[in-house]
């Protein structure tokens, strides 16, 4: 068969093939494309050889032969830097695989194990470069594999690499789409850091070797601290690794045996980098003394310098004694000698990894003081089960496994574990203030200046809302504005405008007399209809983002989803009801200023709920206190009572849901426990999984969480929304934000969210760090479990109509007019 230079296509990995496995000419590569060269460049494509050329390293004594390199290449869209580096792999006759995604990135490199990766790093919106690399890295087989960010060109000033480092990554590559340029670096890593790792891989087979010797081995250090002995050395010298690694040779009893100077003979002659052999004398742990043959050989290296001693012993009563030939061994280190002394937890091993490991930059050194086991717990959580086993595993893990588990173990041991960190978005201004004004709950004050809310009494109903209306009197102006509610592109402020900002009462009568509310409930359409106006009379009118329109516009989003098929499959009649009431009362009493800010301020609220979720605490509170401290209103009160402890839950659940502290945790435990098993599910197929299915929508659990996710979305869909009315809540919420900033400034209060300045505030800036850090994720979750494509569109439309005004540098809403 002809061997010809091809580019697989598919949706999962794009192949630049070489000499493939037959295994490689799968179905999914029947649509192939040749590439002919570069039309930009007007350099051709070199074409793989078709005969698999192996190359030779040297590696001390020992020869390597290593295949053509495997490249994997993870950049989401096609365009002049993917492809050339595609073109270079084919001309340095390399073999390369690029993806689009990083699920298929990670599953490609669980395949072929590449040597080099390289990941676009360019474009947030498709995927997190260093999420992607931390994936990688928390793979086993990935310790020896070369990463590499591809990073815009600085507009400006150079940024700091250490946030590339951090996540992973071993080098970055500055945009060049040049081809020369693409394959020089290939080059360049192929003989620098490539071979490195390649070499270190080949260690391993060394340290194998030490392990299964029968002759006693030990290695020390320049200053002859002991840094590794082999199982044969703890069987016939009767210690264990862990009590010898890390000593110096002195502090290792003597035998009184040997001649007095002849240790001083021996470091005379090593020190000058001179091999000693001979019979030495010594003591084993028990006290007795063992005659052995001994050769000690300097190991030369960086600088010319000697930087360990290896000895390997032989007892002279031995069965291979008469064989007075000795291993040698060279084991030149290419890290600095103090990352090596760690004591091992493996009886009689040693990992190779573990003097090679990213371990060396300090973190290794916390091996013994980061042990984080639990003495004092004598309930057993589950996170307490889960960490020790993960202690247990420590036991029998090498140096470097041990060492990500101290890692694993200090994250498990904070409780933001769903919180990403920041990384480099940290140096974004405007997503550092929304998260600092949305996820916390404020900096604490040493003044004693205290902002106190207005205490007041629960609005009832107003004067000129006395007699309740029925659906059957809705004047037909605010009749037809309701007409279409049922699609997700309602215009709410038409509403508002129509019911002279009331749009809570009329909308909600509609949709829970859609939802058959009262039917479940057994009220009277007149208490629904006063508990409607008694809650909107309790939002604040003056706010210009948290009003009843709000509320509404929240309940709106609220019954949309509630319609979406798999939701429907999800959730019981209760969980319905619960979730149209929460979207009614989530906001009721909203004062116009975060949590951070009634914090801050040593606020009655703040001080009642001790500064936790003390806006969605007093929303849910008071929800229930207005609606049961008058009968008129009490829509509660015909139910039975475990169906009204389980609703009530359900509501106060939801509300508590909507606080943005535990934004991740929801939207991260929604994507593992039913998007993930969903997904499997789907990906098998088959009637048989169909209970399986059912089994995952409808446990109590998951109820709990898509019913979370829903009100959550529904709560922040404003940049999910047709683009003017985006615009509009835009608008709105940036001005209750300048409003809070302006009474701080006041108030000599901490400014939470300082690019929140109306004198400055970049609004297309802030909409796009609140899209690419809150939304994005959320709903591309929501969209997978509920089907939302006309959602999705809106929100790329809207991201790229922000994105155009920032890139004019606009601070404003719109473009100024023509």
């Amino acid at each position: 068969m002809g061997c010809a230079s091809s580019i697989h296509i598919s949706d999962r990995v794009v192949y630049h093939s070489g000499k493939e496995s037959e295994d490689s000419h799968s179905p999914q590569q029947t649509n192939t494309t040749q590439h002919q060269g570069n039309p930009a460049s007007g350099l051709p494509l070199k074409p793989p050889s078709c005969k698999t050329t192996l190359t030779e390293v040297q590696f001390g004594p020992m020869k390597l032969f290593k295949d053509p390199l495997q490249v994997l290449l993870v950049f989401a869209k096609e365009d002049s830097q993917s492809n050339g580096f595609c073109w270079a792999c084919e001309k340095a006759n390399y073999r390369c695989s690029m993806v689009r995604t990083p699920e298929f990135a990670l599953e490609c490199f669980s395949e072929k194990l590449h040597d080099l990766v390289i990941i676009d790093h360019r474009h947030s919106r498709h995927f997190d470069a260093e999420a992607l690399c931390r994936s990688f890295r928390a793979v086993n087989s990935s310790e020896n594999t070369v990463i590499v960010a591809v990073v815009k060109r600085p507009d400006r000033e150079e940024a700091s690499v250490m946030p590339l480092i951090n996540a992973g990554f071993n080098r970055r590559y500055v945009e060049n789409v040049n081809l020369m340029a693409c394959y020089n670096e290939l080059l360049q890593l192929e003989h620098g850091e490539v071979r490195a790792q390649f070499k270190l891989r080949a260690s391993n087979a060394i340290f194998t070797a030490l392990e299964q010797s029968q002759d006693a081995i030990e290695i020390t250090s320049e200053d002859q601290v002991i840094q590794y002995v082999n199982p044969a050395y703890e069987s016939i010298m009767g210690y264990q690794q862990g009590e010898l690694v890390g000593k110096e040779i002195i502090e290792v009893p003597k035998s009184e045996k040997n001649k007095p100077d002849l240790l001083e003979t021996i470091n005379s002659c090593i020190r000058k980098g001179k091999e000693w052999q001979g019979i030495y004398y010594a003591k084993k742990k028990n006290g007795d003394s063992i005659q052995q043959n001994v050769k000690i050989t300097p190991v030369i290296g960086q600088g010319g310098k000697i930087r360990h001693y290896v000895s390997i012993n032989r007892p002279l009563n031995d069965n291979n004694k008469s064989d007075k030939s000795t291993e040698r061994v060279q084991a030149e280190s290419q890290t600095d000698i103090q990352s090596c002394k760690h004591k091992d937890r493996r009886k009689g091993s040693l990992d190779v990894k573990s003097i090679t490991s990213r371990g060396s930059d300090g973190s290794s050194q916390r091996r013994h003081s980061s042990m984080a086991r639990i003495h004092s717990m004598t309930i057993e959580a589950p996170i307490t089960k889960v960490i020790n086993i993960i202690n247990q595993a420590q036991e029998s893990s090498p140096m470097p496994v041990a060492e990500a588990l101290d890692r694993v173990l200090e994250i498990l041991r904070t409780t933001e574990l769903y919180s990403p960190q920041l990384g480099t978005k940290d140096e974004d201004p405007h997503t550092s203030d929304l998260v600092g004004g949305l996820m916390t709950d404020g900096i604490r004050r040493l003044s004693g200046n205290e902002y106190i809310l207005a205490t007041k009494q629960p609005h009832h109903l107003p004067s000129h809302l006395a007699t309740p209306l029925s659906l059957n009197d809705i004047p037909p102006r605010i009749a037809q504005t309701m007409e279409t509610e049922d699609s997700w592109d309602f215009d709410i402020f038409s509403l508002e405008a129509a019911t002279m900002k009331r749009p809570l009462t009329f909308l909600g009568l509609k949709i829970f007399s859609r939802f058959g509310v009262c039917e479940f409930l057994n009220c009277p359409e007149a208490t629904l209809r006063s508990w409607l106006q008694v809650i909107e009379a309790n939002y604040h009118s003056s706010n210009s983002y948290h009003n009843s329109t709000h509320a509404a516009d929240v309940l709106h989003a609220t019954a949309y989803f509630l319609s979406k098929e798999r939701v429907k499959q999800s959730l019981d009649p209760i969980d319905e009801v619960a979730a149209l009431i929460a979207a009614t009362v989530h906001d009721v009493d909203h004062p116009g200023r975060t949590n951070s800010f009634l914090c801050n301020a040593g606020s009655e609220l703040a001080i009642l709920y001790n500064d936790t979720a003390v806006l969605e605490s007093h929303h849910a509170a008071l929800a229930f206190q207005l609606t049961t401290r008058d009968d008129k209103c009490n829509i509660f009160k015909h139910i039975e009572r475990n169906e009204y402890r389980s609703l009530r839950q359900a509501v106060i659940d939801m509300v508590l849901a909507t606080e943005m502290t535990k934004h991740f945790e929801h939207v991260n435990k929604f994507v593992n426990s039913i998007n993930k098993p969903l997904a499997a599910l789907e990906e098998n197929g088959g009637s048989s999984d169909e209970e399986a299915i059912k089994s995952v929508l409808t446990s109590p659990e998951n109820r709990i969480l898509v019913k979370r996710m829903l009100i959550k979305c529904a709560d922040i869909s404003n940049p999910c929304r047709p683009l003017e009315l985006c615009i509009e809540w835009a608008g709105r919420i940036s001005e209750e934000y300048f409003a809070q900033t302006d009474e701080e400034k006041r108030q000599g209060l901490p400014v939470v969210m300082p690019v929140f300045d109306r004198n400055t505030c970049s609004i297309p800036k802030s909409q796009i760090s609140f899209i690419d850090y809150f939304i994005t994720d959320m709903f591309d979750a929501w969209d997978a479990f509920a089907d939302l494509p006309n959602l999705m569109q809106h929100l790329d439309n809207n991201f790229k109509y922000w994105k155009g005004l920032d890139d004019r540098k606009l601070h404003t809403l719109r473009p100024p007019l023509e």
